[in-house]
Protein backbone atom coordinates (compact mmCIF):
# COMPACT_ATOMS: atom_id res chain seq x y z
CA UNK A 1 0.00 0.00 0.00
CA UNK A 2 2.78 2.38 0.99
CA UNK A 3 4.65 1.48 -2.20
CA UNK A 4 1.58 2.34 -4.30
CA UNK A 5 1.19 5.71 -2.58
CA UNK A 6 4.89 6.42 -3.14
CA UNK A 7 4.56 5.64 -6.86
CA UNK A 8 1.51 7.91 -7.18
CA UNK A 9 3.29 10.75 -5.41
CA UNK A 10 6.35 10.23 -7.61
CA UNK A 11 4.28 10.30 -10.76
CA UNK A 12 2.46 13.45 -9.62
CA UNK A 13 5.77 15.12 -8.79
CA UNK A 14 7.08 14.23 -12.23
CA UNK A 15 4.05 15.79 -13.90
CA UNK A 16 4.32 18.96 -11.81
CA UNK A 17 8.04 19.24 -12.50
CA UNK A 18 7.38 19.55 -16.22
CA UNK A 19 5.12 22.59 -15.69
CA UNK A 20 6.89 25.81 -16.63
CA UNK A 21 6.08 29.26 -15.38
CA UNK A 22 5.15 31.43 -18.35
CA UNK A 23 4.48 35.16 -18.06
CA UNK A 24 2.07 37.17 -20.17
CA UNK A 25 1.16 40.86 -20.01
CA UNK A 26 -2.34 41.95 -21.00
CA UNK A 27 -3.33 45.58 -21.48
CA UNK A 28 -6.58 47.37 -22.31
CA UNK A 29 -6.31 50.45 -24.50
CA UNK A 30 -9.14 52.88 -25.15
CA UNK A 31 -9.93 53.45 -28.82
CA UNK A 32 -8.12 56.59 -30.04
CA UNK A 33 -6.77 57.13 -26.53
CA UNK A 34 -4.59 55.69 -23.78
CA UNK A 35 -4.45 52.69 -21.47
CA UNK A 36 -7.02 51.78 -18.82
CA UNK A 37 -5.48 51.62 -15.39
CA UNK A 38 -5.77 52.42 -11.71
CA UNK A 39 -7.26 55.91 -12.08
CA UNK A 40 -10.40 54.39 -13.63
CA UNK A 41 -10.52 51.28 -11.47
CA UNK A 42 -8.78 49.07 -14.02
CA UNK A 43 -9.94 46.65 -16.69
CA UNK A 44 -10.79 43.08 -15.64
CA UNK A 45 -8.82 40.36 -17.41
CA UNK A 46 -9.71 36.66 -17.60
CA UNK A 47 -7.35 34.15 -19.22
CA UNK A 48 -8.77 30.70 -19.98
CA UNK A 49 -7.60 27.40 -21.44
CA UNK A 50 -9.85 27.09 -24.50
CA UNK A 51 -9.81 23.26 -24.32
CA UNK A 52 -11.70 23.08 -21.03
CA UNK A 53 -12.60 26.74 -20.33
CA UNK A 54 -10.56 26.57 -17.12
CA UNK A 55 -9.51 29.96 -15.78
CA UNK A 56 -5.72 30.13 -15.73
CA UNK A 57 -5.43 33.68 -14.39
CA UNK A 58 -7.64 36.67 -13.69
CA UNK A 59 -7.30 40.14 -12.23
CA UNK A 60 -7.36 43.85 -12.96
CA UNK A 61 -4.97 46.05 -14.88
CA UNK A 62 -3.15 48.57 -12.73
CA UNK A 63 -0.77 51.43 -13.39
CA UNK A 64 -0.89 54.70 -15.28
CA UNK A 65 -2.68 55.55 -18.51
CA UNK A 66 0.73 55.83 -20.16
CA UNK A 67 2.87 58.48 -21.81
CA UNK A 68 0.65 60.80 -23.87
CA UNK A 69 3.40 61.90 -26.26
CA UNK A 70 4.51 58.32 -26.88
CA UNK A 71 1.01 56.96 -27.43
CA UNK A 72 -0.77 59.83 -29.16
CA UNK A 73 1.87 62.02 -30.82
CA UNK A 74 4.89 59.90 -31.79
CA UNK A 75 4.70 58.17 -35.19
CA UNK A 76 4.88 54.45 -34.53
CA UNK A 77 7.40 52.25 -36.29
CA UNK A 78 7.46 48.48 -36.22
CA UNK A 79 9.11 47.16 -33.08
CA UNK A 80 8.84 50.39 -31.10
CA UNK A 81 7.06 50.11 -27.75
CA UNK A 82 4.20 52.41 -26.78
CA UNK A 83 4.38 51.44 -23.10
CA UNK A 84 6.82 51.83 -20.22
CA UNK A 85 7.20 50.31 -16.75
CA UNK A 86 4.40 52.49 -15.32
CA UNK A 87 1.83 51.81 -18.05
CA UNK A 88 -1.24 49.91 -16.82
CA UNK A 89 -1.11 46.15 -17.25
CA UNK A 90 -2.15 42.78 -15.88
CA UNK A 91 0.81 40.45 -15.48
CA UNK A 92 -0.09 36.77 -15.27
CA UNK A 93 2.25 33.91 -14.44
CA UNK A 94 0.80 30.65 -15.72
CA UNK A 95 2.10 27.12 -15.19
CA UNK A 96 1.81 25.03 -18.36
CA UNK A 97 3.57 21.86 -19.50
CA UNK A 98 2.74 22.05 -23.20
CA UNK A 99 1.70 24.67 -25.76
CA UNK A 100 -1.76 25.80 -24.70
CA UNK A 101 -4.34 27.65 -26.75
CA UNK A 102 -5.77 30.38 -24.53
CA UNK A 103 -8.52 32.95 -24.69
CA UNK A 104 -8.13 36.41 -23.18
CA UNK A 105 -11.18 38.47 -22.29
CA UNK A 106 -11.08 42.04 -21.03
CA UNK A 107 -14.07 43.75 -19.41
CA UNK A 108 -13.66 47.51 -19.22
CA UNK A 109 -14.22 49.95 -17.65
CA UNK A 110 -14.74 47.67 -14.64
CA UNK A 111 -16.33 50.32 -12.41
CA UNK A 112 -18.59 51.95 -15.02
CA UNK A 113 -21.21 49.31 -15.78
CA UNK A 114 -23.27 51.38 -18.20
CA UNK A 115 -20.22 51.84 -20.44
CA UNK A 116 -18.70 48.35 -20.14
CA UNK A 117 -17.31 46.67 -23.22
CA UNK A 118 -15.96 43.13 -23.60
CA UNK A 119 -13.02 42.54 -25.93
CA UNK A 120 -11.33 39.20 -26.50
CA UNK A 121 -8.71 37.35 -28.49
CA UNK A 122 -7.10 33.90 -28.67
CA UNK A 123 -3.49 32.75 -29.02
CA UNK A 124 -1.00 30.01 -28.27
CA UNK A 125 0.95 30.22 -25.03
CA UNK A 126 4.18 28.20 -25.14
CA UNK A 127 5.89 26.99 -21.93
CA UNK A 128 8.68 29.34 -20.87
CA UNK A 129 8.12 31.72 -23.80
CA UNK A 130 7.06 34.92 -22.04
CA UNK A 131 4.95 37.58 -23.77
CA UNK A 132 6.13 40.84 -22.25
CA UNK A 133 6.92 44.36 -23.50
CA UNK A 134 3.70 45.86 -24.82
CA UNK A 135 2.19 42.40 -24.33
CA UNK A 136 -1.27 41.64 -25.65
CA UNK A 137 -3.22 44.88 -26.20
CA UNK A 138 -6.99 44.74 -26.54
CA UNK A 139 -8.80 47.81 -27.84
CA UNK A 140 -11.82 49.11 -25.92
CA UNK A 141 -14.08 51.32 -28.06
CA UNK A 142 -16.54 53.87 -26.72
CA UNK A 143 -17.02 56.85 -24.43
CA UNK A 144 -17.96 56.87 -20.75
CA UNK A 145 -21.11 59.00 -20.57
CA UNK A 146 -22.83 59.99 -17.32
CA UNK A 147 -25.96 62.13 -17.51
CA UNK A 148 -25.98 64.48 -14.53
CA UNK A 149 -29.12 66.51 -15.18
CA UNK A 150 -31.89 65.50 -15.07
CA UNK A 151 -31.17 62.66 -12.65
CA UNK A 152 -32.29 59.09 -13.21
CA UNK A 153 -36.00 58.70 -12.37
CA UNK A 154 -36.21 62.27 -11.12
CA UNK A 155 -39.76 63.60 -10.57
CA UNK A 156 -40.01 67.20 -11.78
CA UNK A 157 -42.99 69.51 -11.34
CA UNK A 158 -44.28 70.95 -14.62
CA UNK A 159 -44.86 74.30 -12.91
CA UNK A 160 -41.18 74.50 -11.95
CA UNK A 161 -40.01 74.35 -15.59
CA UNK A 162 -42.81 76.15 -17.48
CA UNK A 163 -41.53 78.93 -19.72
CA UNK A 164 -37.94 78.15 -18.69
CA UNK A 165 -35.08 76.42 -20.49
CA UNK A 166 -34.90 72.78 -19.40
CA UNK A 167 -31.18 72.05 -19.05
CA UNK A 168 -29.47 68.79 -19.94
CA UNK A 169 -25.98 68.10 -18.52
CA UNK A 170 -23.73 65.17 -19.34
CA UNK A 171 -20.17 64.27 -18.38
CA UNK A 172 -18.19 62.50 -21.11
CA UNK A 173 -14.66 61.07 -21.00
CA UNK A 174 -12.66 58.66 -23.12
CA UNK A 175 -12.69 55.00 -22.06
CA UNK A 176 -9.34 55.51 -20.31
CA UNK A 177 -10.66 58.53 -18.41
CA UNK A 178 -8.78 60.95 -20.67
CA UNK A 179 -10.33 64.39 -20.79
CA UNK A 180 -12.32 65.93 -23.64
CA UNK A 181 -11.72 69.63 -24.12
CA UNK A 182 -11.97 72.30 -26.79
CA UNK A 183 -8.87 72.16 -28.98
CA UNK A 184 -7.28 69.42 -26.85
CA UNK A 185 -5.89 66.06 -27.91
CA UNK A 186 -9.44 64.75 -27.59
CA UNK A 187 -11.06 67.76 -29.17
CA UNK A 188 -14.73 68.40 -28.38
CA UNK A 189 -15.12 70.10 -31.77
CA UNK A 190 -14.58 66.70 -33.42
CA UNK A 191 -17.21 64.90 -31.34
CA UNK A 192 -20.93 65.16 -32.01
CA UNK A 193 -22.94 65.05 -28.79
CA UNK A 194 -26.71 65.01 -28.92
CA UNK A 195 -29.71 64.10 -26.77
CA UNK A 196 -32.63 62.14 -28.18
CA UNK A 197 -35.80 62.72 -26.18
CA UNK A 198 -38.84 60.48 -26.08
CA UNK A 199 -42.14 61.23 -24.38
CA UNK A 200 -44.35 58.30 -23.35
CA UNK A 201 -42.30 56.00 -25.57
CA UNK A 202 -42.61 58.17 -28.71
CA UNK A 203 -39.82 60.23 -30.30
CA UNK A 204 -40.17 63.85 -29.23
CA UNK A 205 -37.11 65.88 -30.28
CA UNK A 206 -33.33 66.09 -30.61
CA UNK A 207 -31.24 68.30 -28.35
CA UNK A 208 -27.88 69.65 -29.50
CA UNK A 209 -25.24 69.61 -26.75
CA UNK A 210 -22.03 71.65 -26.57
CA UNK A 211 -18.99 71.64 -24.31
CA UNK A 212 -19.22 74.19 -21.48
CA UNK A 213 -16.18 73.06 -19.47
CA UNK A 214 -13.77 70.12 -19.52
CA UNK A 215 -15.77 66.90 -20.11
CA UNK A 216 -19.11 68.65 -19.48
CA UNK A 217 -21.65 69.00 -22.29
CA UNK A 218 -24.90 70.93 -21.96
CA UNK A 219 -28.05 71.51 -23.97
CA UNK A 220 -31.40 73.22 -23.50
CA UNK A 221 -34.96 72.47 -24.50
CA UNK A 222 -38.48 73.43 -23.41
CA UNK A 223 -41.09 71.06 -22.02
CA UNK A 224 -44.75 72.05 -21.87
CA UNK A 225 -46.54 68.90 -20.77
CA UNK A 226 -46.39 66.12 -18.21
CA UNK A 227 -45.33 62.61 -19.12
CA UNK A 228 -42.74 59.86 -18.83
CA UNK A 229 -39.58 61.02 -20.58
CA UNK A 230 -36.63 59.00 -21.80
CA UNK A 231 -33.36 60.78 -22.63
CA UNK A 232 -30.64 59.09 -24.69
CA UNK A 233 -27.36 60.98 -24.94
CA UNK A 234 -24.83 59.84 -27.53
CA UNK A 235 -21.32 60.85 -28.51
CA UNK A 236 -19.95 60.16 -32.00
CA UNK A 237 -16.58 60.87 -33.58
CA UNK A 238 -16.98 60.66 -37.36
CA UNK A 239 -13.20 60.52 -37.90
CA UNK A 240 -12.83 57.10 -36.32
CA UNK A 241 -16.37 55.85 -35.74
CA UNK A 242 -16.06 55.87 -31.96
CA UNK A 243 -19.45 55.94 -30.20
CA UNK A 244 -20.94 55.95 -26.71
CA UNK A 245 -24.43 56.16 -25.19
CA UNK A 246 -26.12 56.83 -21.86
CA UNK A 247 -29.84 56.55 -21.25
CA UNK A 248 -32.02 57.76 -18.36
CA UNK A 249 -35.72 58.15 -17.57
CA UNK A 250 -37.44 60.94 -15.66
CA UNK A 251 -40.99 62.08 -14.99
CA UNK A 252 -42.68 65.46 -15.48
CA UNK A 253 -45.85 65.70 -13.40
CA UNK A 254 -48.71 68.20 -13.16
Amino acid sequence: MKKSIFIIVLLFSSIVSFATQTKIIVRAKAKDAKFIGSSLGGAYVIIRNTANNKILAEGKTSGSTGNTNLIMKTPRERGNLITNDQTAKFLATIDIDEPTFISIQVVSPFNNRQAQVKASTELWLIPGKDILGDGIILEIPGFIIDTLKPRTHQFISLNSIKNKPFKIKTNIVMMCGCVIDKGGIWNSDEIEVKGILKKNGVYFKDIDMLLTETNLFEGNTTLHSAGNYELTVYAYNPKNGNTGVDKINYVIYE
